[in-house]
């Protein structure tokens, strides 16, 4: 199963997404990010974060959803307001869509120590939802009750 994290800049929730749930899957899982106005860029920020939580960061970039074109993911999960409101590639095709907003960490405003605390409260609420993720029966979900599953995991 193959899951794209977006959101608008694919920067920093949407790569702390990809990197997160990368490090949590089974095989037969895959995790990518994209953004509909990629940075180009991953905030270095969100690279510390999850060098600080043990998580690799190779292959981690900022790229736009184009970049899957020719290989859709099976379901899309939006991790920005802005990118839950935007209507997802027409090649996106059947994937099972989501929203699992996020509070951007990039835009906390205080010392370094508040901004660190906020990047790993976001990190830590990922981790939680991808766990509930890949504990879900899938064998055993239709595509009603897997969407049902999925907007309840947005909740946690």
């Amino acid at each position: 199963m193959r899951v794209l994290f977006m959101c608008t800049a694919n920067s920093c929730r949407s790569i702390l997404s990809e990197a997160m749930f990368n490090h949590l899957a089974p095989q037969g899982f895959q995790a990518v990010s994209a953004g509909s106005f990629p940075k180009g860029q991953v905030l270095p920020r969100s690279l510390t974060t999850l060098l600080e939580a043990g998580i690799a960061i190779d292959g981690l970039s900022s790229k736009g959803n184009d970049a899957f074109q020719n290989n859709p993911p099976d379901i899309v999960i939006t991790v920005c307001d802005k990118a839950a409101g935007e209507a997802c590639p027409v090649y996106f095709g059947p994937a099972l869509k989501a929203h699992w907003g996020l509070e951007d960490p990039s835009e906390v405003k205080g010392d370094d120590a508040a901004v660190t605390a906020a990047f790993h409260a976001t990190l830590a609420r990922i981790e939680t939802r991808c766990r509930a993720f890949l504990a879900l029966p899938f064998a055993q979900l239709d595509a009603a009750t897997l969407k049902y599953e999925l907007d309840r995991i947005s909740t946690l």
